[in-house]
């Protein structure tokens, strides 16, 4: 009888946790909860930022943004590159916020049937192109989108990441905005 009474006391106790949000997984607030509200739909850009370029990965089960202030233009403003999930974000490029302009560089190149699009970056030796090509031109009409990665110098083969779906852009300004590398 009186392990009987301590099972239905353990039994209430839970429940009172439970019905208060203790124990109830779905309530569970993790670190990074107020984080996962603050992006937008698959992407790792907040809310308050515009999206250049977003997408889910095909594999790894991945996002890569690229991600800016809407006051944006070539002296304010910044532009950071995001790769990860929204519970982990594994890089972004740069950290400092301040003069990220010269840090990127785009390339587009459009004429009938053709539409190339590049924003390229290097972080510590390694080269990184997020890239939207389309070509009709190839038959069948071809698009490569997602993200290319490159070791100068070394023997690694370049690996290719590309997007599930098509990827949600906005280039807007970036020539005027991006500085020339050359």
């Amino acid at each position: 009888m009186a392990i009987v009474l301590s099972l239905l006391v353990a039994c209430a106790g839970a429940i009172a946790l439970y019905g208060r949000g203790a124990l109830n997984p779905a309530s569970a607030q993790s670190p990074n909860t107020s984080t996962l509200r603050a992006l937008q739909v698959n992407t790792l850009c907040a809310k308050t930022e515009r999206v250049i370029f977003a997408c889910v990965l095909r594999r790894p089960a991945k996002i890569v943004s690229v991600c800016a202030s809407k006051d944006l233009t070539r002296d304010t403003g910044y532009v950071q590159y995001r790769f990860g999930s929204p519970a982990k974000i594994e890089l972004e490029y740069p950290k400092d916020r301040t003069g990220t302009q010269h840090k990127f560089e785009y390339t587009h190149y459009m004429r009938a049937l053709v539409d190339l699009n590049e924003i390229n970056f290097s972080v510590d030796g390694v080269d990184y192109s997020v890239v939207d090509d389309y070509n009709a031109e190839e038959k069948p009409a071809r698009s490569i989108e997602g993200i290319t990665i490159n070791w100068p110098g070394t023997s690694k083969k370049e690996v290719r990441y590309t997007c599930r779906t098509k990827p949600k852009t906005d280039y807007t300004d970036l020539q005027a905005v991006l500085f020339d590398h050359d």
